[in-house]
């Protein structure tokens, strides 16, 4: 049986989980490590499963205009740091108030609220730290690649600017522009600054950084719109936590505004703009458009 490219795209998922996973055991603290409650709590939410998308972005990015591994892999895992601290805030009984994630009970039910919050700040400056002690010789791409990203989990269209808009927002169910800048803000500026990354560091020219932010910021919504479909048509089993959370909370999402049928559509052409940006670069895009791809047809 011939191997198709879901099969590559799998495989390459695999292969960059593997590798990432042993680079965040290099960069945390080991559990025993004086005060070990804060750093059980790091590793638990961190080695709590995960498919590692925004280091294989950065790392398939880098790959594109052929960066240096060594460093792409060190900043990309880092990246799962800041995505790790960002779900174990989001869970927290004062935001989403969820008891589950990725299958297993979340941070603050197993280790408290307060371990919790201390947990997801410990991993936020580790990651900058880690960013920081990168090397490779790139020192100004490096300081590049901070500011950036500092600014993509900040409050300006970013990380903690869309969930301040989304905890806002509970009850609204007519405003597109503002679910538009929730998703791009909140979800879509972390992917498109891990895509940035790994073209920042293999020196990518100004038209390739183009391409490869257009193609995050279309990726980067169409992920969002699709874990509103999951919450809607996904089950708690594949998904590994609870469904069903935004109606249960009247939160905007593009089936409640849409409709579940023009969400998939608009998902599946943002998806289709994306790779078409990627054509000029030939087979060497695959993975990433492989990426896109994957990205509408997952389950969880």
């Amino acid at each position: 049986m011939s191997v198709t490219l879901t099969d590559t795209i799998r495989q390459q998922l695999e292969l960059n989980r593997t590798l990432v996973d042993a680079e965040l055991d290099r960069i945390l603290p080991p559990a025993e490590e004086y005060p070990p409650s804060i750093h059980k709590a790091m590793r638990y939410s961190v080695f709590a499963g995960g498919k590692r998308l925004r280091p294989t972005l950065c790392l398939e990015a880098g790959r594109l205009f052929e960066g240096d591994e060594k460093v792409l892999l060190r900043v990309g895992s880092s990246l799962e740091l800041i995505h790790t601290y960002s779900l174990i805030h989001d869970d927290l009984p004062a935001l989403d108030n969820d008891d589950l994630r990725r299958g297993k009970p979340t941070s603050h039910v197993v280790f408290g609220e307060a371990a919790a919050i201390l947990a997801g700040d410990a991993l936020l400056t580790l990651a900058f730290e880690a960013i920081a002690d990168a090397g490779g010789g790139a020192a100004d791409r490096i300081l590049q690649v901070i500011q950036e990203l500092a600014h993509a989990v900040g409050t300006i269209k970013g990380m903690v600017g869309g969930q301040v808009v989304d905890l806002e927002s509970s009850d609204t169910t007519g405003d597109a522009a503002r679910l538009e800048y929730i998703h791009s803000a909140k979800t879509g500026a972390f992917i498109r600054v891990a895509l940035r990354a790994g073209a920042i560091l293999a020196e990518a020219n100004s038209e390739d950084m183009d391409r490869i932010t257009a193609y995050g910021e279309k990726i980067g919504l169409a992920f969002q719109i699709a874990d509103d479909l999951l919450d809607v048509l996904g089950s708690q089993a594949e998904l590994g936590k609870t469904i069903g959370k935004d109606q249960q909370q009247h939160k905007a999402t593009y089936p409640a505004i849409h409709g579940i049928e023009a969400s998939q559509r608009i998902a599946a052409r943002l998806v289709e703009e994306a790779c078409d940006l990627l054509e000029p670069y030939g087979a060497r895009a695959e993975i990433l458009q492989g990426i896109a791809q994957y990205i509408v047809g997952r389950t969880q």
